[in-house]
């Protein structure tokens, strides 16, 4: 019970209980733990204005010791840029303790704010700015241990609601339409091959711009499950299998396979574009495209897949269209406009938890521009 009288009576802790309840429950931001970092709280959130907000109670009584806390304050943050793919990251610092003979210079990037009373924060030009409902946030009705109290309940509510999304997203699914679509590859290989039909298959369903542009529009998306090996079949499925799976269990089915069907037919598209009057079959355009869209979720949870992305998916991708730009017989303006269209579509039809209604609006006018735009470029002009 004394602890609870000296939260009472401690206008600094005060503070610090109604920032975190703000910025947690009311702004989405998510503490980050950082090994020697004390007296001081970070919070994160990768879509709001200030990126990362401190909240620093320790003493800090010259120059020297506040140029100190910038250097280190930078130094965190290229850490974490790093570790999330962000290249600007604009951070907020809450003084609660800063000496009379400290001066607020400006610093790039990280906005500093010197805070004595609850007062001081209501007159603040950035949070009036950036925060301007935190002046009416700040009011309470209760007060001492019952504000820790509720303060302290609300955070682990909103935190476990939090954690309850992230594992909803992240929670491994039954990657039925993956192996559906990886059976259907298999399946028509194999068939034609022992029925003696392969030739005939391949004359009447691949990807051939001639044909396509006189009618047969079914070929854009029919060429896409058509192999010319069993090593382009193999390597085709296994990259489905291992990209697929993870894909189609944080988007869902029936995003999952909007994103395959739409990158199949951009990736068909580039290919009539770029391929002249060149044969062109298989998976590798809507897979690239897989791989565009896994891209654009991991930004989304660049917290939690940034190094992921960063050291598995983004090379992955840079190094096979390499390959296919150095390499012949590979159609890499499949895997170019696969890759476009994934990420697109991947904008339009939104991440869980993650994408707000403007982001989605337009994902879906670019969408709808870029297969415009491919059409037109497949169907009246052509390199």
């Amino acid at each position: 019970m004394n602890q609870g009288m000296s939260i009472e009576l401690d206008g600094k802790n005060i503070i610090v209980m109604k920032l975190l309840h703000y910025f947690i429950t009311e702004k989405n931001y998510n503490p980050i733990i950082l090994q020697g970092a004390e007296n001081e709280i970070w919070l994160e959130n990768m879509d709001a204005d200030y990126k990362i907000v401190r909240i620093v109670s320790n003493y800090i009584h010259n120059k020297e010791q506040f140029d100190f806390d910038i250097f280190k304050t930078k130094r965190i943050v290229k850490k974490i840029k790093k570790k999330t793919l962000t290249f600007n990251i604009n951070t907020l610092s809450i003084f609660l303790d800063l000496g009379d003979n400290v001066l607020l210079e400006p610093v790039k990037n990280v906005d500093c704010i010197k805070v004595n009373e609850e007062k001081d924060l209501v007159k603040n030009e950035i949070i009036n700015t950036i925060y301007p409902d935190l002046s009416k946030k700040l009011k309470y009705s209760e007060e001492g241990i019952q504000l820790f109290i509720k303060i302290t309940s609300d955070i682990n509510k909103h935190n476990k609601s939090d954690a309850e999304k992230i594992d909803e997203v992240f929670k491994i699914k039954y990657p039925m339409i993956t192996y559906i679509l990886i059976a259907l590859n298999v399946i028509i290989y194999v068939a034609s091959i022992f029925s003696g039909s392969y030739d005939t298959i391949l004359e009447k369903f691949s990807i051939f711009a001639p044909l396509i542009r006189m009618g047969q529009y079914y070929r854009l998306l029919t060429g896409t499950f058509l192999h010319a090996n069993i090593l382009h079949l193999a390597f085709n499925c296994y990259a489905l299998y291992v990209i697929g799976t993870q894909l189609e269990s944080y988007l869902g089915k029936w995003r999952y396979i909007f994103v395959y069907l739409f990158s199949a037919i951009t990736g068909a598209l580039f290919s009539m574009i770029f391929g002249g009057n060149s044969i062109s079959i298989g998976a590798s355009g809507a897979i690239f495209g897989l791989m565009g869209s896994l891209v654009y979720f991991g930004y989304h949870y660049r917290v939690f897949l940034g190094n992921v992305i960063k050291s598995q998916i983004l090379p992955l991708i840079f190094v096979n269209l390499l390959i296919g730009f150095m390499s012949e017989g590979i159609d890499n303006a499949a895997h170019v406009g696969g890759l476009i269209g994934g990420l697109l579509i991947t904008m339009a039809l939104g991440i869980k938890y993650k994408s707000t209604t403007m982001e989605k609006i337009n994902g879906i006018v670019l969408s709808i521009i870029f297969l415009v735009f491919s059409i037109y470029m497949a169907f009246y002009y052509a390199v």
